[in-house]
């Protein structure tokens, strides 16, 4: 029968891997933990049934307030074993960041580690916390092993919540989007199957696990099909380097799943070092824009282009481009399997002509039922059952998408309407340029104006009016920058995304 509760796929998986290495725990190059698909599901049934016993019921959220371990695998399954709902963290977040976690999430208990608790302490009173040392080995970690390993008794069904992921809020408070069993199992096994995930693979994970794209594209949709995942405790190039490179005594690893700013770290790392990454079949980069140039240099360092994909938090892997196939530099590549699309004017909600671009707007099992304890939030995100992505893109002949900015990033400057990735993209051609990002700010005569911060490459040396008058070579004037400024890095959420209205301070009075 076909699973459709995230628990019941990974059952499945460890009754026909049973002896087979699920998790290898890595604190940098050191192998600490190796777990069989087998103990892995026994000691989730325990981390299972000690939830039940602490009152944890079905639907009550959990916060995961501690680092990247095994310990946070098993409790999230363990979660998901009783229709529990798992609400992972970054444990970089500040007490007033955490605050309002927990008054939006109300959860009925909270995990941390050692280094987190007395923050939690205060930004949660009166909410039961289990703290635990992250820095013992996993196999020292006791406080559910005496709990039974029987499967625990809950009904969970594939409409039952499952994940709250929050948003990066990067415009306003954060909004917690809900992902069902449904959704997390449809994402896994589209994943597994057009980027042709097998028992055999092996993935180097280097990926924070608060976020969908650590935490479902990658650990869900290995877990589901058997594959070993290598569990790094954090990402540092020469780690990641030494095992995509076959270090000997190490497994080799065939699957590697980034954001761009750790392949710019790893490249920046390995150019010019005398290295074979021929085990790896499979590189693909998401979270961020990848630019052209960047998907060049990633083949050229490492040997194979890399598979851009694109997904959101509220909707599971969207686009990707062919493992088998023409892969499209810029291009976020084709609709999953079971994805509709449609390309929308924002403003009449009707759809463009081929080639235009309008707002994307996607419908399909993987689409989030809502944010949590947000109906109007929710309502506005929904047309007609479509969810509107608020990413401008179109689409080519051949059915490869593409994303030209976020609708909320338009800068409209003396009445007219200006991408800031078509401003980046000029600036980012330019010799001597690493990258760029382009923000509007509040001008008196304009409304807006359109700046700019530019990263010199390494060894470059630039000057704001070169840029300028590059620019004017390539745009019209109202959209060329009306200010540069030359930074060392742009600022980063833990994904690499830029923070825009970080940006903006650095041009605000």
């Amino acid at each position: 029968m076909e699973c459709n509760t995230l628990g019941q796929c990974f059952e499945e998986t460890c009754l026909r891997f049973q002896d087979k290495t699920a998790l290898t725990f890595y604190r940098q190059l050191t192998p600490e933990t190796k777990v069989p698909y087998k103990t892995l599901d026994l000691d989730a049934n325990r981390m299972a049934n000690t939830f039940q016993n602490m009152g944890v019921t079905q639907g009550d959220r959990v916060m995961l307030f501690f680092p990247k371990s095994v310990l946070f695998v098993v409790a999230h399954l363990g979660l998901q074993k009783i229709g529990a709902i798992s609400v992972p963290l970054n444990t970089g977040f500040k007490k007033s960041e955490m605050e309002y976690f927990v008054q939006d999430a109300t959860p009925k208990l909270i995990l941390a580690g050692a280094q987190q608790e007395s923050l939690i302490r205060e930004a949660a009173p009166g909410i039961p916390i289990l703290a635990f040392d992250t820095d013992r080995p996993y196999e020292k970690t006791d406080f559910f092993r005496k709990a039974p390993d029987r499967k625990p008794d809950a009904p969970v069904r594939a409409d039952d919540p499952a994940v709250i992921i929050y948003t990066s809020g990067t415009t306003g408070k954060p909004k917690g989007a809900v992902l069902t069993h449904g959704n997390l199992v449809h994402d896994a096994k589209n994943i597994r199957t057009i980027w042709e995930i097998h028992e055999s693979d092996v993935l180097c994970h280097a990926l924070p696990l608060f976020h969908v794209h650590g935490l479902c594209f990658a650990l869900h949709t290995c877990l589901v099909a058997g594959a070993h995942v290598l569990l790094l405790d954090a990402f540092t190039p020469e780690t990641v380097v030494s095992l995509l490179a076959g270090r000997e005594g190490y497994p080799a690893c065939s699957v590697f799943m980034a954001v761009p700013s750790m392949y710019a770290r790893l490249m920046d790392f390995a150019e010019g070092k005398k290295l074979s990454f021929d085990k790896v079949r499979l590189w693909t980069s998401g979270s961020a824009p990848l630019l052209p140039k960047d998907f060049e240099r990633i083949k050229r360092v490492f040997g194979k282009e890399p598979v851009e994909r694109e997904g959101m938090s509220e909707t599971g892997m969207n686009f990707s481009n062919p493992v088998r196939g023409v892969r499209k530099p810029g291009s976020i590549g084709l609709p999953l399997p079971g994805l509709e699309v449609r390309i929308v004017n924002p403003d009449t909600f009707k759809d463009v002509a081929p080639g235009e671009t309008g707002e994307i707007w996607l419908k399909g099992p993987a689409v989030t039922p809502g944010y949590w304890q947000k109906p109007e939030e929710t309502a506005k995100t929904f047309v007609d059952g479509w969810f509107r992505s608020g990413d401008l893109g179109r689409v080519d002949e051949e059915g490869y998408y593409y994303l030209t900015d976020r609708l909320k990033h338009i800068i409209i400057s003396g009445g007219e309407n200006i991408s800031p990735k078509e401003v980046e993209a000029v600036i980012n051609r330019m010799e001597g340029v690493g990258e760029s990002c382009v923000v509007g700010v509040p001008d008196e005569k304009w409304g807006e104006k359109v700046v700019a911060a530019v990263v010199p490459r390494s060894g470059a040396t630039l000057a704001p009016q070169a840029v300028l008058s590059f620019c004017k070579e390539q745009l019209h004037s109202w959209k060329c920058p009306k200010e540069i400024r030359l930074v060392e890095a742009l600022p980063r959420n833990t994904m690499g995304k830029v923070l825009k209205k970080e940006v903006e301070k650095l041009f605000l009075p």
